[in-house]
């Protein structure tokens, strides 16, 4: 088999496949061979049926040879995609031009392929990412977060501020007169919103024994009646933490000192920093380049895969947890319509930055050896359990080898970028790339925080290896190997 690949108009190729006389006697052979071991023909044992019976109930030669093309095709255009390293997104149009009666069979498979996007600008990017470095100011907020959970509430003889409880009776009424809200002795923090916004407006500057009288709605923003509020401030406390000394820290901690446990802290918050340095730099990288990316370059075809897969691995995920679409649309608070316009648009950045990798790989002509192509295969066989040599045959069968590639290629372009972009903090002072490395270096070999409260957002279930956003539309390094 021969196979020559020509770029055409619309970000298609042209795959011309021709297939040797022999070739296709062979594989009418194989379907021959493999429709007799089937076919149950009366009068003929099973495998014993003559090809000219055979034939007479296909409908004739022409219908014998056209089934077994139909069968084979698939296969020569798989073979086709890796001896050109064609890597499609869609679906090919097959047609066969020459040999549908008899001789050599010619085809051509007309594919859409990714297109070559333009990235200007890429060598000059800049990302903001949280300063890595840790601060005594830092040590000592973890260390009032300690505090904080042992504090006592004491009277305050002042005005109630943000932060402080009030002890209030609450009583809330509609127009009509009927009493909706009615509270003694409630403890409420000043500032916590929890009620009405306008109750933290009210208490915050209160003391005790004033009385308070404001109408407000029952939620923020919603139409209707409102409530007439009315409150009687009893009381105003104070929280009052506990002094750092050593006897604190050996009561509150496994350490013995204040020293000692400030010192674990600093190392916790060095991993914690450093993490989210990572994640930023990664994430912030891939956006900045993504955005390089016109908007009307984006296939559909592509976007709607990555929609595709996203849906996939949620209902996935949601099925494991015994719970449906319908009840985390009601959770989120979303309709179908908004869900899927925004994972649309995750889709869409997530193709953008697959595009802009694979641009980059281009630009800075970052190629994969075959040596690390045999690596990568040999990683997919271990964790498949199977040999490499079966891990390659199964990915050409699938046409998939130069997905492979491709994938290989997009590590590389990361690692450029991350290893060019212009790095600074959140104020705008640069950060440089020995700092940076020194603070991570540091950061391996600390230890996770057992008191050390993390963050929301600055790392939850986000992959501190930014791979989502990395591997952008394809999930590519998932997918080839499911198909291997």
């Amino acid at each position: 088999m021969r196979a020559t690949s020509e770029a055409v108009e619309g970000n298609k190729v042209r795959l011309s496949v021709e297939i040797d006389e022999q070739e296709v006697d062979d594989v009418l052979d194989g379907a021959i061979r493999t429709l007799t071991r089937q076919a149950r023909v009366p009068g003929f044992r099973p495998g014993k049926v003559p090809r000219p019976v055979l034939e007479a109930r296909m409908g004739g030669a022409g219908a014998l040879r056209a089934e077994a093309l139909r069968e084979a095709i698939p296969d020569f255009y798989a073979r086709a995609l890796a001896d050109t390293q064609t890597d499609p997104i869609a679906s090919p149009e097959i047609d066969i031009t020459e040999g549908e009666d008899a001789g050599k069979v010619t085809f051509d498979a007309l594919v859409q392929v990714r297109p070559v996007v333009a990235i200007p600008g890429y060598a000059g990017l800049e990302v903001t990412v949280p300063s890595p470095v840790v601060t005594d100011k830092d040590v000592d907020a973890q260390i009032d977060r300690l505090r904080d959970t042992e504090a006592e509430l004491v009277d305050a003889p002042r005005a109630a501020r943000d932060g402080d409880f009030v002890t209030i009776d609450l009583h809330g009424t509609l127009e009509s007169g009927e009493e909706v809200v009615a509270s003694g002795d409630y403890l409420y923090e000043v500032g916590s919103g929890r009620v009405v916004d306008a109750l933290d407006d009210q208490v915050r500057g209160a003391k005790a024994g004033d009385v308070l009288s404001f109408a407000a709605p029952a939620s923020p923003g919603a139409d209707g009646p409102e409530i007439s509020f009315r409150v009687l401030v009893k009381e105003v406390k104070e929280k009052k933490l506990p002094a750092v000394t050593d006897e604190w820290a050996a009561e509150s901690s496994e350490f013995a000192t204040v020293d000692e446990l400030r010192g674990d802290l600093r190392a916790r918050l060095v991993r914690m920093k450093a993490f989210q340095t990572q994640l930023a730099l990664r994430q912030g990288a891939m956006a900045a380049l993504a955005a390089l990316v016109e908007d009307n370059v984006v296939p559909e075809v592509l976007v709607d895969e990555e929609v595709r897969q996203r849906v996939h691995d949620l209902s996935h995920r949601l099925e494991e947890q015994r719970i449906g679409i319908g009840q985390f649309l009601e959770a989120t608070g979303r309709t179908e319509e908004q869900f899927l316009e925004e994972l649309r648009a995750e889709a869409g950045q997530s193709v953008k930055g697959d595009l802009a990798l694979r641009a980059l790989a281009d630009e800075e002509s970052l190629e994969v050896g075959e040596d690390e192509l045999e690596a990568e295969l040999q990683a997919m066989a271990d964790r498949l359990e199977v040999g490499p040599s079966e891990v390659r045959d199964r990915l050409t069968r699938a046409g998939r080898m130069a997905a492979v590639r491709s994938e290989q290629r997009k590590a590389k372009a990361l690692s450029w970028l991350l290893d060019h972009v212009a790095v600074v903090d959140e104020d705008g002072a640069p950060i440089s790339r020995d700092d940076l490395q020194a603070v991570l270096s540091d950061a391996d070999e600390g230890t996770g925080a057992a008191g050390l409260e993390h963050d929301e957002g600055a790392g939850g279930s986000a992959d501190p290896a930014g791979e989502q956003v990395v591997a952008g539309a394809s999930t590519a390094t998932s997918n080839v190997e499911a198909e291997a």
